[in-house]
């Protein structure tokens, strides 16, 4: 069977969006760590939408967003000089508006929120495998490489862009069947070698750049919004979706929270049990703190290679900001989470 999985570099258009609003994210939990915050970007051409709903001992002004905007672009690499040198081809922080259509949160959903409720009803889903970073082979391989283009791009190589995708797809003895890779290109760069030394081996088939020629990225070539990467911040077409975007809500809305605590707790299953596989389900009530269903799956090949399968319940007693305090998800770390690429960065 062969197995196929993609990822984003944070300059990809969708990224930029989700890198703005956990930057921004970050600026509120340093004002008030108890903000609420549930805001989505959309980044097009040179401006930046910012909507949602904010409560808290939080100042902010749209020129306060715009700051914040510059300086996100900034850490991701999209500098004055980096669009300089790309002429047009790419978003230009220098020529950034922002349009500001954020609010107050809804009362009904704040006073569940302060009995220590969580903050949304939703299915959280936590996996992990035998193998390198607890991740599918396929997606880890996407990620390696796409790391290593962007920190390539960003550092060292000024002829390759920022805004980059990878493909992998293995085949069944887990060998790589078919590497695809769009990195922008000021001019024409030979990338064999250095595909074939970041994955450790020479793939069957390797795609540079489809088309041809690829120049036009970031927003400018694109519109980025939050949450269109769920399955490279999760495990690509290993399990399913659990909740929504990672990136644009603090952590009592639970969709990094409880996500995050499933993966770590699947992780755990792997070590724990000698598993192969192993999947965690929960779920959550807004405004209540117990969790309606938290369930475990887990895979154990034996000798002949043949599934056996084990599945449970379990009860977990703490309360939303117990959880929240455990996984420091109380201070100023959303940026860096999503730097780290999502749920690859959790790795027990």
């Amino acid at each position: 069977m062969k197995k196929t999985a993609e990822y984003v570099s944070l300059g990809h258009p969708d990224k930029m969006a989700d890198y703005i609003s956990s930057y921004v994210l970050d600026r509120f939990i340093e004002q008030d760590p108890r903000v609420k915050y549930a805001v989505e970007v959309m980044v097009k051409d040179n401006v930046v939408v910012f909507g949602g709903e904010v409560t808290g001992a939080v100042e902010f002004t749209t020129g306060t967003l715009q700051t914040w905007t510059w300086d996100a672009l900034a850490e991701i690499g999209y500098t004055s000089e980096y669009a300089d040198r790309w002429s047009g081809l790419c978003i230009d922080p220098k020529k950034v508006q922002i349009v500001n259509f954020i609010s107050d949160q809804s009362v009904d959903i704040a006073d569940g929120v302060e009995r220590d409720g969580w903050g949304d009803q939703g299915v959280f889903v936590g996996y992990a495998c035998k193998g390198e970073g607890y991740l599918p082979r396929e997606l880890y391989l996407a990620r390696k490489l796409n790391n290593a283009l962007y920190e390539r791009a960003k550092n060292t190589d000024f002829r390759l862009g920022l805004d980059i995708k990878t493909q992998i797809t293995i085949n069944d003895l887990d060998g790589v069947e078919t590497a695809i890779v769009a990195v922008p290109m000021l001019e024409d760069v030979d990338l064999t070698d250095f595909i074939i030394e970041t994955l450790g081996e020479e793939p069957e088939n390797i795609i540079v750049n489809g088309t041809g020629r690829y120049t036009f990225h970031s927003s400018i070539a694109d519109c980025g919004v939050t949450g269109r990467k769920l399955a490279c911040d999760f495990y690509s077409t290993a399990a399913p979706v659990g909740g929504g975007s990672p990136w644009t809500k603090d952590a009592s809305k639970a969709d990094v929270t409880l996500n995050f605590l499933a993966r770590m707790m699947a992780i755990k299953e792997i070590k724990d049990r000698c598993a192969d596989e192993a999947f965690i389900y929960l779920s959550s009530c807004i405004g209540r703190a117990d969790l309606p269903c938290a369930t475990f799956k887990t895979c154990i090949k034996n000798s002949n290679h043949q599934e056996e399968w084990t599945a449970g319940t379990f009860t977990f007693v703490q309360k939303p900001s117990e959880i929240i305090k455990m996984l420091g998800l109380d201070k100023p770390v959303f940026a860096q989470l999503c730097r780290e690429g999502g749920i690859g960065g959790v790795n027990g």
